[in-house]
């Protein structure tokens, strides 16, 4: 496994790195956001953990440089801030993770091997992915519908590819909750189906053929 860390605090980022590099992972380092993007751009990380409030480029405008050119690619983001609203604006950016500091060595591991785990969920995909006359390219990361495009943001494309790789088969709250959010996300929340809605009215609205059902008490499952 290989972890870019984005993290202007030298003693708390030799911390991590050495941490790390103890379990046996291989570990980038930069101190600013530049550096940052410029790392995240040109080599090829399983995980990217990044601080907010970085030089240069903050956090949240990274998340989202990054999820913009690669929606597949997992990011954590680690911070001081810990209101509700920052929270609400790091998943905006696309964060699949947020983690408050000070935190425990141990549970910033336990999370990025969780993400890093979901992401190995989408290794050895088919280059496109079809359901009916509904496609998604997993290299150009576009999605088309009887030959239409298909504008995503970069969690709903994240959804969408989930539920297309187990197409047929019904994924629950908590399965789409462990790999398309993370595995803390609060399931107590209506977020999910909020995301299921967004993706229907995209992928379906339009269609007489509706392939987006929502199967009562269990989950919901995409067919042709």
């Amino acid at each position: 496994m290989k972890i870019l860390l984005v993290e202007d605090e030298v003693s708390l980022a030799s911390f991590i790195r050495k941490g790390v590099e103890s379990e046996g992972y291989e570990i980038d380092l930069a101190y600013d956001g530049l550096v940052g993007q410029s790392l995240a751009d040109n080599k090829t990380y399983d995980v990217i953990v990044l601080d907010v409030n970085l030089p240069h480029i903050n956090g949240f405008e990274l998340c989202r440089h990054i999820k913009r050119e690669m929606p597949r690619q997992s990011v954590m983001l680690l911070t001081a801030l810990d209101s509700l609203p920052d929270k609400e604006s790091g998943f905006g950016a696309g964060a699949d993770d947020y983690l408050v500091k000070p935190f425990e060595f141990r549970e910033l591991m336990l999370r990025i091997k969780a993400l890093a785990r979901r992401n190995s969920d989408f290794s050895g995909l088919k280059t496109v992915l079809r359901v009916a006359d509904l496609e998604l390219d997993t290299e150009a990361h576009s999605v088309f519908r009887a030959g239409q495009r298909i504008d995503l943001t970069a969690r709903e494309y994240a959804l969408l590819e989930y539920l297309m790789v187990n197409q047929g088969r019904i994924v629950s709250r908590v399965d789409i909750a462990e790999k398309v959010w993370d595995l803390h996300f609060d399931t107590s929340t209506n977020v999910i189906e909020v995301y299921i809605n967004y993706l229907r009215k995209k992928i379906d609205k339009d269609y007489s053929q509706k392939l987006l059902h929502t199967i009562i008490g269990m989950g919901y499952v995409l067919r042709g």
